[in-house]
Order: structure tokens, then sequence, then C-alpha cells
């Protein structure tokens, strides 16, 4: 696997300028193994081919291979030298440690965001806002997900801090998988339309260019992510937080 990695990188190195097809191709690399990682089409545990997430993901070798490192420097994607890569299982444990780091970047971010909003991001924000309510009572998971990666983008964009973007990022990746996990195994229809309501409340208090409202409405966000720990930990089959782990014998 290392060799593999090696390999691709032993080239040309491709140009890293903003704008340039070499990163635009890597970020969509990026954006695509996301989406296959929070919505388990990729599990927590599972062991994967280089080659099957090339293949899933539709694009070339060396795209493919920037990413994966970005995902192993992460800790979302764990690279094994010979043998492949593995997806990170789900850590109840660490996660919600992390969460208390989360809480505090994000209070500094939506600060920031309110501080410094632009109208060009204030429209996006307002855009937004607008495509929640409409939406709020037909979407399912996976369209609030494309929302919330969208307005966390967007908020970030609005702090005008480029170092919190790669900061923040994988955190917002793990919370949106385990908010995947609790609202499709646990609470499909109230958990979405409260995560809805709570992030359309932290989104205006920023238009309103309110940062204490904001912060406050930052922290009742991540007091929400914090409430679904409970019932995943007592809840979901182990199997599901880690596809190696063998399931139970079940007599029923």
């Amino acid at each position: 696997m290392d060799a593999e990695l090696d390999a691709a990188g032993s080239g040309p190195t491709p140009r890293t300028e903003p704008g340039s097809r070499a990163v635009s191709l890597a970020e969509t690399a990026y954006d695509r193994i996301e989406e296959l990682i929070v919505h388990f089409t990729l599990r927590p545990g599972a062991d994967v081919k280089m080659q099957t997430v090339q293949t899933m993901i539709g694009l070339g070798r060396t795209p493919t291979h920037q990413a994966i490192r970005r995902f192993a420097a992460e800790t979302l994607i764990i690279i094994r030298p010979r043998d492949g890569l593995q997806i990170s299982p789900i850590d109840l444990m660490r996660d919600r440690r992390l969460l208390r780091l989360r809480r505090d970047m994000d209070r500094f971010v939506v600060e920031l965001a309110a501080e410094r909003l632009s109208g060009n991001h204030r429209n996006q924000l307002l855009h937004l806002v607008q495509r929640l309510r409409d939406r709020r009572d037909g979407m399912d998971a996976v369209e609030f997900n494309g929302y919330d990666r969208a307005l966390d983008q967007t908020i970030l964009a609005a702090a005008g801090e480029p170092f919190l973007d790669r900061t923040l990022r994988p955190l917002h990746i793990v919370f949106r998988r385990i908010g995947w996990l609790y609202l499709s195994e646990i609470d499909r229809e109230v958990g979405l339309k409260e995560t809805i309501d709570r992030h359309i409340d932290l989104l205006e208090a920023v238009i309103a260019r309110d940062a204490v409202r904001a912060k406050a409405a930052s922290d009742l966000l991540i007091d929400f992510a914090d409430s679904m720990f409970g019932p995943l930990e007592t809840s979901i089959a182990p199997e599901l937080l880690d596809a190696s782990v063998v399931p139970l014998f079940d007599p029923t």
C-alpha cells in the first residue's frame, strides 16, 4: 500500500496553486470520499482497496491518493502497508471528547463570521436559510448534509481565517457521520427537524451580525450533538460502529 502511494507521488510534482487543475481534482476527490464516509457507503471499520475507492469516486489515481493521504492525516482513514485501507471505526468516547474541542472552535468561528460578514456571504447565508425553511418538512439526512456542508464552508469563508478550514473540516466530517448514524438508526423525523431548526437559529444570528447570539446558538447546536451520544451508546449495534466486529448471535 505504501509503495502504491509512493509510486503515485514519484512523478512530476503537480501544480498546487489555488485554482489549478491538480488542486481542483484533489478537492473533488476529497469531497466525494467524504460523502462515502459520512453516509456509510464506506462503513466504519471496513477494509477497502485503493483501486476500489478510485472506481467509486470516478477519478484518477493521483487525486484519489492525495485525498486519501489527507484523510489519513485527519485520522478518518487508516493506511495499512501492503494491506489496503481501513475506514476508521467510530469511537464514541473519543468523538465525545472531540466535541468539546469543536464547541470552542465553532464559537470562535461564528464570532468572527458575525463580525466580518460581507454582503456576499450574507446573501449566501440568507439563501441557505430560505432553502432550509422551504425543505424542512421534506428533506432527508442526505440532502441536509449537503446544506450543512455548504453552511459550514460559508461561515468559515465569512470568518476570513484560512487556517481554520483544514482544522475544522475533519471535525465537521466526524460529527456529520455521527449525525447520519443517529438520524438513520434512532430518530429520523424529530431529530432531523430539530437539527435544521438549530442551524437556522445559528445562521440568523450570524446574518444579524450578533456575535453573542451566534455563540449561544452554536452552543445549543453542540448540546444537541452531545445529546446523541447516550442513545448511540445504548442502542447501536457494535458492528455499525466498526464493521470488523463480529455480530453477536441473536437467538430471536
